[in-house]
């Protein structure tokens, strides 16, 4: 349980130290974005790997015992973060986590318009669906954690792109989109919905999303998510 709990912690660090710090401009500024971005994403990649391999280690302690109820809920909750998460990568954002950064606060369209957060609700979604599919203790911590770190984390970002953007332009930007999914379209006041590489990325999400039913989460994590139904 300590090396899980340790593999967490530096996780959970190497997201909030370099933006709580300054590293994070430092590095962009000497590295370049597209740089930084794939090194971070690299970075993250290993240490995630590094808290499921920790987690799979750790005693099992049963909170509730597994059942087709349970394990349908991410079968249902992940085809959205798939969507929202592949959108998100090919989508310039300026008020959120992203893969494309962008200041142009005038441009909120596609999966922005939506969410002003896809990268942070997709992270929250797969925390929050595998938490209840997974009923044991290390699962709960695991990813309760990860979840209020994504919740969390949408605050911290509005306060960023406030900063960043200044209020005339963060108000207005703000306006055309909502933190809650949908909330803002459900309200007519999004931006447009239209945006190619919105469309392309939901759909390579959804792609991605097919392979790992159809064997790559078996082969990856050693679960099978349809086990219930086969």
């Amino acid at each position: 349980m300590t090396a899980f709990l340790l593999a967490l912690a530096i996780f959970l660090l190497a997201h909030v130290v370099p933006a709580a710090t300054g590293l994070r401009a430092f590095l962009v500024a000497r590295l370049g974005r597209p740089l930084y971005v794939a090194l971070y994403a690299t970075l993250s990649v290993a240490l995630l790997a590094w808290v499921i391999a920790a987690a799979a280690r750790a005693p099992y302690v049963e909170l509730w015992p597994p059942s087709p109820a349970t394990a349908a809920v991410p079968i249902l909750v992940m085809p959205l973060a798939a969507a929202l998460l592949g959108a998100a990568i090919l989508e310039p954002n300026p008020l959120s986590v992203g893969f494309r950064g962008s200041r142009d606060a005038g441009r909120i369209r596609g999966v922005v318009a939506v969410t002003r957060h896809p990268v942070l609700w997709a992270f929250l979604l797969w925390a929050a669906a595998h938490l209840v599919a997974n009923g044991d203790l290390v699962s709960v911590v695991l990813f309760g954690g990860f979840a209020a770190f994504a919740w969390r984390g949408m605050a911290v970002a509005d306060r960023r792109a406030q900063a960043k953007l200044g209020e005339r332009a963060w108000t207005e930007a703000a306006r055309n989109t909502s933190v809650v999914p949908f909330a803002g379209v459900i309200a007519g006041r999004a931006a447009s919905l239209r945006s190619l590489p919105s469309g392309i990325g939901a759909l390579l999400g959804l792609a991605f999303y097919a392979l790992l039913l159809a064997g790559l989460h078996q082969a990856l994590f050693g679960v099978d998510p349809l086990a219930w139904w086969r």
